[in-house]
């Protein structure tokens, strides 16, 4: 029994879905569709329909179907009977089923994380499975360790550091091609709440790019200060560097990122990894590998980036073909 040659990755997290067509042989992205019906949002559309519990599986299907659909329309051809894979949010409590956590260690390469199969029926024609997360004694994860598990080539040799940036910011410490524990760092979170509630928004502007004017010193600036520091006197800083007139808004909003990434990443100093990898797609990949470079300026340190998209994808071949073997 061979693998199927293509199957559906749907990421599916908090305020964002995306489901992808991929080549299970070159893993590459035939096609794509996006929509911001991510679980917060299906959760609450399956409430006010006021359906019955057991029609809740049914409704999320619904949705995927939606963009497969697209897809189909998108390709000109037909996807029945192509199989999806799905992790991120759809496995938590307010997702389209509920599993429970891989406890750390697992393998890194997913080949342990605990996998629900829904078989293909007349109405969804697709066998889909879906991916649970982890946790330690205090901390969750859900579809990192699936990203996680399309880097494995990657983290299975060394003792290192895999950095996932964003809203929840992820460290996974890896130590022979094992997970062995994770910390989340609330520092995308802060950010938003600080440049967009607090005083601190009349005094920060986003800007155009890390390196354009002196956004880079200012970045560096505030990483610097969170390393010598307290963070809640230096964000006030943030307030009279524009009663000063001290440095422009723009400027001020880097400086800010850069006060908290350094914050999030102050402790690795007390315990360096020989390897770390960050995992991003996005512009915040390139303010962790400053912050990190300026950490360890002075170490022996390889700091690489990941594709964060391709990590999904990859991640979801990957398991996809571990469990077609098993069943060989």
């Amino acid at each position: 029994m061979q693998p199927t040659q293509s199957i559906l990755s749907c990421d599916w997290g908090t305020s964002n879905f995306r489901l992808r067509l991929v080549d299970t042989d070159s893993n590459s992205t035939i096609a794509e569709f996006e929509s911001q019906s991510g679980i917060t949002q299906t959760y609450q559309q399956w409430k006010e329909a006021g359906e019955k519990p057991d029609t809740r599986l049914e409704f999320y299907l619904a949705q995927i179907r939606n963009g497969i659909e697209a897809l189909e329309k998108q390709q000109n051809i037909q996807l029945k009977n192509v199989p999806v894979v799905i992790s991120g949010m759809a496995s938590s409590s307010i997702g389209m089923i509920e599993l429970p956590y891989k406890d750390v260690p697992f393998l890194v390469d997913g080949s342990d994380l605990s996998i629900h199969t829904i078989p293909a029926s007349t109405s969804f024609p697709h066998e889909t499975l879906v991916i649970s997360g982890a946790r330690t004694g205090n901390d969750v994860m859900r579809g990192e360790e699936t990203q996680l598990a399309g880097c494995h080539q990657a983290a299975e040799t060394h003792e290192q550091l895999f950095i996932f940036p964003g809203t929840h910011s992820k460290h996974i410490a890896i130590h022979n091609g094992r997970v062995v524990t994770f910390k989340t760092y609330m520092t995308g979170e802060i950010f938003n709440l600080l440049s967009q509630k607090s005083i601190l928004s009349v005094s920060v502007t986003e800007g155009r790019n890390l390196s354009a004017g002196n956004n880079l010193h200012f970045f560096n600036k505030g990483v610097t200060e969170s390393l010598q520091g307290n963070l809640l006197n230096h964000l006030f800083h943030i307030r009279t560097n524009q009663l000063f007139q001290q440095c422009t808004n723009e400027e001020n909003y880097y400086y800010l990122t850069g006060l908290l990434i350094g914050s999030e990443l102050k402790d690795l100093q007390q315990q360096p990894f020989p390897f770390i990898q960050i995992v991003s797609n996005t512009a915040l990949a390139q303010y962790y590998q400053a912050a990190l470079n300026l950490l360890f300026a002075q170490q022996d340190v390889s700091i690489q980036i990941v594709d964060g998209g391709n990590a999904v994808t990859e991640g979801h071949v990957h398991i996809w073909k571990r469990t077609q073997k098993l069943y060989c």
